[in-house]
């Protein structure tokens, strides 16, 4: 493997087409696509400056390194990704990749982050101001992860993440095959119109929750004072723990709720067949 040490490149495609390349402490300057269609590339300690760094790429690693806000979509079209201890102010990263791995970074800028990418796996990442991300993206894996933006994850597929906060207004709407463990998902319309999401120890705010669900599985989760109107035409089964401000209209299944329901609405709206149940063990308080 070829390295090269403390230099500097700007401008148009100046490491293009470079293979089994190490990189250590090199600056990439304001330019474009600087490393496009390479493979089996290294990373330490670089700062990216220009934009659509690594394109069309297979195999690269990226160690505490910096991408500023200038490289902009500089990871798009590539496989094999690993990314560690990195500071990204760069926005619109991971466009159509398969094989994301993501460790120990936060991303402060995350716009329009991993859109149609499959085989994703985040540890340790915050991402602030992450409108639409994840959008139609699939067989993601996600620990320990924050997120402040709205609309993340519509459309996705076969998500599994633990031990994440996520603050963002219509979550999940639309995705499938989604289970969440031990984590805080704040914001309205969650999960509308998705199918198979599993909530296991999970606290959730907002109102109008989990409506329109087919496959909702709910397994000792709570709710916060303001989510009204839940469950409206889901199919849904499971525990809730705690007081629910509203639930209206489920469809079918069976829900048990170990604490006071606010207002239980059953009207002529509901949608075959109509046989769902909510059982409230705390009837007197």
């Amino acid at each position: 493997m070829k390295t090269i040490k403390n230099e500097e490149f700007g401008g148009e495609r100046p490491l293009y087409a470079s293979h089994d390349l190490r990189l250590e402490n090199v600056t990439i300057h304001l330019g474009e696509s600087s490393i496009k269609e390479s493979s089996n590339i290294e990373a330490e300690g670089c700062r990216f400056e220009g934009k659509y760094v690594f394109w069309e790429n297979d195999g690269f690693r990226v160690n505490n390194c910096y991408f500023a806000e200038s490289a902009r979509s500089s990871l798009w079209y590539s496989r094999n990704c690993r990314m560690t201890n990195c500071k990204v102010d760069a926005p619109k990263l991971f466009r159509r990749m398969d094989g994301i791995y993501v460790e120990n970074t936060d991303f402060p800028n995350g716009e329009q982050y991993l859109w149609d990418c499959k085989n994703i796996e985040l540890k340790n990442v915050r991402i602030d101001n992450c409108d639409y991300a994840f959008m139609h993206s699939e067989n993601i894996k996600i620990e320990h992860y924050h997120q402040e933006g709205n609309y993340a994850f519509q459309y996705a597929k076969n998500v599994e993440i633990h031990d994440a906060i996520i603050n963002s207004k219509d979550s999940f709407w639309e995705s499938e095959n989604v289970t969440i463990y031990d984590s805080e998902i704040n914001g309205e319309y969650l999960a509308w119109y998705g199918k198979n999401i599993r909530l296991v120890r999970c606290h959730l705010t907002g109102e109008q929750l989990l409506c329109y669900v087919d496959g909702l599985t709910l397994e000792d989760c709570t709710f916060g004072e303001d989510a009204n109107l839940i469950l409206e035409y889901s199919t849904v089964n499971g525990t809730i723990k705690g007081d629910v401000h509203s639930i209206k209209n489920p469809t079918s299944g069976t829900v048990v709720v170990e604490g006071k329901v606010g207002e239980l609405i059953w009207d002529k709206n509901q949608k075959a067949p109509a046989d769902a149940k909510v059982i409230v063990k705390n009837l007197n308080a």
